[in-house]
């Protein structure tokens, strides 16, 4: 397919196979600390297709882990909470009422969630060492409660 001249030059380029590199081009140097050859360490990872699956006890520490990380997630809500409600004032408006709400709200519905919380970490293993977590979470979930109550008493709607 023949481009007539009369064209721009950037739409008869785009239309034509790109020129060959020059051989000044290949002359320049790579630039210090490179090189275009595989290195031992890049050959080895070439080398290894694929790495080997994790153990089964591998796999249950890994979920231990993650559960307690689950497990300590409310503990590390209850400071913002505090700070929260201690600006928001012991008045009862929208907003301090809203903030209440929401402080029950939360570990309420952990509390009543506690075993689909943790199921995807439980195994037949791991089984006997999940109790403990889920203790710390109901605890957590308490203290967050006891904040709420807390709040509730500085507001005056506790007798």
């Amino acid at each position: 397919m023949a481009i007539d001249p009369s064209y721009p030059s950037w739409l008869r380029e785009l239309h034509s196979p790109p020129n060959p590199k020059s051989k000044s081009a290949s002359s320049i140097q790579d630039p210090p600390g490179f090189s275009s050859a595989v290195t031992g360490k890049r050959a080895a990872l070439a080398k290894q297709q694929s790495r080997k699956p994790p153990t089964a006890e591998e796999t249950d520490i890994l979920k231990i882990k993650k559960s307690w990380e689950v497990a300590l997630a409310p503990a590390k809500q209850l400071p913002m909470n505090a700070i929260m409600m201690y600006m928001s004032g012991n008045s009862l408006q929208v907003f301090s009422i809203m903030m209440v709400f929401m402080l029950f709200k939360t570990p309420l519905q952990g509390l009543l969630q506690t075993n689909q919380v943790f199921v995807k970490y439980e195994t037949p293993r791991t089984k006997s060492k999940m109790w403990a977590v889920k203790a710390v979470y109901v605890l957590m979930n308490l203290m967050a409660l006891g904040l709420g109550i807390w709040k509730v008493n500085g507001m005056g709607l506790l007798p």
